[in-house]
Parts: structure tokens; C-alpha cells; sequence
């Protein structure tokens, strides 16, 4: 079986995007360019953004919302901070902090539309 290694998601501007996920996830820009940024998540995962007209072979259109990164968070403090601080920035902050089946979390749109679902898992 082989792993995944990178997600990609396509938006209009990598660069815009590349600064939206450094900011709210602390994950080092390791390439950022008109059509493409990469940065590192950690644990081998990395985020790419490509420019949606530079997609080859052509995607089909691509609507917000289309995508969503779950990434998990370490307790209901660091979840309710990052809230917090990206709602103070202007983020548009789809759910508020909400305990599901699956754990604590909450939605923000990053400036695509894409979905960033911080949460911090229930116990098992």
C-alpha cells in the first residue's frame, strides 16, 4: 500500500493561499511561486496550492468549498486559540468551536473557499 505524501488544492493565488495555511497551521513555506507553493505539515504530509488555470490536464471548475483539510490539534485550548486568533484576523469562520462524534473543531474558509476543519479527536 503506498502512502500519501502530498494533498493539493487549487486556488487562484498560491501565494495568497501559501500565507493563509503558514499563518494558521505554523507550516514552513518551502517553495511559493505564481503557479504553485508547497509547504511541509509534518509527519512526510505536505500542502500544495496550485493555480487552478495552470492545472494540467485541465480541472473541471472548481467551486468553494470543493476541498477540506482536517488537521489535528493537540487539546480544546490550542483548538479554541487558533480560533480565536483567525477569527481576529478576518477569517471567515464557517462553524464555531463544536464538539461532533469525531472530536472538538471548527470550520474557517480559507481564501478559495477551501475548508480548514482544526479539531482535537474524542477519546477512544
Amino acid at each position: 500500500m503506498q502512502r500519501s505524501s502530498m494533498f493539493i488544492l487549487y486556488v487562484s493565488n498560491p501565494s495568497a493561499s501559501a500565507r493563509f495555511y503558514a499563518g494558521a497551521l505554523g507550516a514552513p513555506v518551502i517553495h511559493d511561486a505564481p503557479d504553485f507553493a508547497l509547504l511541509v505539515l509534518g509527519n512526510g504530509v505536505q500542502l500544495g496550492l496550485w493555480r487552478t488555470r495552470e492545472v494540467t490536464p485541465a480541472a473541471d471548475a472548481v467551486t468553494p468549498a470543493s476541498s477540506e483539510l482536517a488537521v489535528t490539534l493537540p487539546d480544546a485550548g490550542a483548538l479554541q486559540a487558533l480560533h480565536d486568533r483567525l477569527k481576529a484576523e478576518g477569517v471567515t469562520i464557517l462553524q464555531p468551536v463544536t464538539q461532533l462524534d469525531f472530536g472538538l473543531n471548527f470550520t474557517a474558509a480559507d481564501p478559495d473557499g477551501h475548508r480548514l476543519r482544526p479539531y482535537v479527536p474524542s477519546p477512544r
